[in-house]
């Protein structure tokens, strides 16, 4: 495996790389995904057009359709603080909340349906959804998953493709800590995060590829459009893009995560990602050419194992524990959390899932006490809206 490359005018991409200054105005934006379950069954109940029509005031047109009809998706404004984001994000996910439970439903952060999603699903009604199921097919079976994407200020489309390739190697990392989709079908599945077996039947979702332009990117767009992979920009499902309505570049890899402080920690892990790796395309340090095989391996076992197993380092090509490539993340982005403020709160956060397990260990052992899939629901719907933990500076 090729860990590193030497180009024309630039350097060797080390194992570990210290930014010498922060990068001003980097901001976030997160897009929330959430299932409508029965409390009782958990069955998902396409009852999403009656929960948004109880939302009244500006924050309305902040709770939007997803594919299915017992799907909402969040909207965050756009942060440059952690804090305002997290306030930002609970405040959606209660309002959303309320009104599902006014309607006799739960909203539950869940990358997956508990008890399955058997056929085509309830689509919403966008004639855009209806299209891409009559074109995909059998694809659609099933479908109705949620994940989280982290949306980081990014205009310039040159560097934000070569961004693209200096987080690679770290995204099955992000994966691994934001795992939230054991059970599907009333099943465990073997799996931390079942979700991400789910949308890789989709032809153009999968990890970035490496790019070698702006214009690398376009190209490879257009041949999905003329193969018929895609329908339009909306459906590259690359797991890190450049957005087609935001200027932005958007991290498609997480499940949605199981509680506000999680999505916290991964926006800012995300974001000091970035920052690391703009200030790396700057000094005209090149990206490390991961092979894309071995890139979705990596995914595999980030899906298959989350933190509860190993990972594959793809700087080193060796299988490690999680938690180690964790600590390798860390030093990583370390001088970009440390330059943002955000250190304490993320390692804070990392000590909590170390104590109290990721979103599918947590889910796990709920369904392990008796069985039943209620407890599991039980457990989503109260971590939902839980309040993140708020520490002194």
């Amino acid at each position: 495996m090729t860990t590193a490359v030497r180009s024309r005018g630039a350097r060797a991409h080390p194992a570990v790389a210290a930014p010498a200054a922060p990068v001003p105005g980097l901001t976030m934006g997160v897009e929330e995904e959430f299932l409508l379950l029965d409390p009782e069954t958990g069955r998902v109940v396409p009852g999403a057009d009656v929960v948004r029509g109880r939302v009244r005031g500006p924050i309305a047109a902040r709770l939007v359709p997803e594919l299915t009809r017992f799907q909402v998706e969040s909207n965050s404004e756009v942060h440059t603080e952690l804090d305002r984001l997290g306030d930002d994000l609970l405040e959606l996910r209660r309002v959303a909340a309320s009104a599902a439970a006014a309607s006799g439903l739960g909203l539950v952060a869940c990358g997956t349906a508990l008890s399955g999603n058997v056929g085509i699903p309830p689509l919403s009604r966008s004639p855009r959804y209806h299209d891409i199921a009559r074109e995909f097919r059998a694809v659609i079976r099933g479908q109705g998953v949620c994940g989280c994407h982290v949306h980081i200020g990014m205009d310039d489309h040159e560097e934000a493709v070569q961004v693209s390739n200096h987080t690679r190697p770290w995204l099955p990392v992000l994966l691994a800590l934001t795992v939230n989709s054991p059970i599907a079908d009333a099943l465990d599945t073997g799996y931390a995060s079942w979700r991400t077996m789910l949308i890789g039947r989709w032809p153009s979702a999968e990890p970035p590829p490496f790019f070698h332009s702006f214009g690398h990117y376009e190209s490879l767009v257009s041949g999905l459009r003329a193969s018929g992979a895609i329908m339009d920009r909306g459906m590259v499902y690359w797991l890190v893009r450049i957005s087609d309505h935001v200027p932005t570049l958007e991290f498609r890899t997480a499940d949605v995560c199981a509680t506000v402080e999680e999505t916290v920690l991964l926006a800012a892990l995300v974001r000091a990602l970035a920052a690391t790796a703009v200030l790396d395309v700057r000094a005209g340090i090149a990206a490390p050419q991961i092979d894309q095989t071995l890139l979705r391996a990596a995914f595999w076992r980030a899906a298959r194992d989350g933190m509860d197993g190993h990972g594959l380092d793809l700087l080193t090509g060796s299988r490690v524990p999680a938690w180690r490539l964790v600590r390798r993340l860390l030093d990583r982005v370390r001088p970009s959390l440390v330059a943002s403020g955000d250190l304490r709160t993320v390692t804070a956060a990392l000590d909590s899932i170390r104590r109290v397990g990721s979103g599918a260990t947590r889910q796990r052992a709920a369904y392990a006490r008796r069985g039943h899939l209620s407890d599991v629901a039980r457990l989503l719907i109260e971590q939902t809206v839980a309040a993140p933990a708020r520490r002194a500076p």
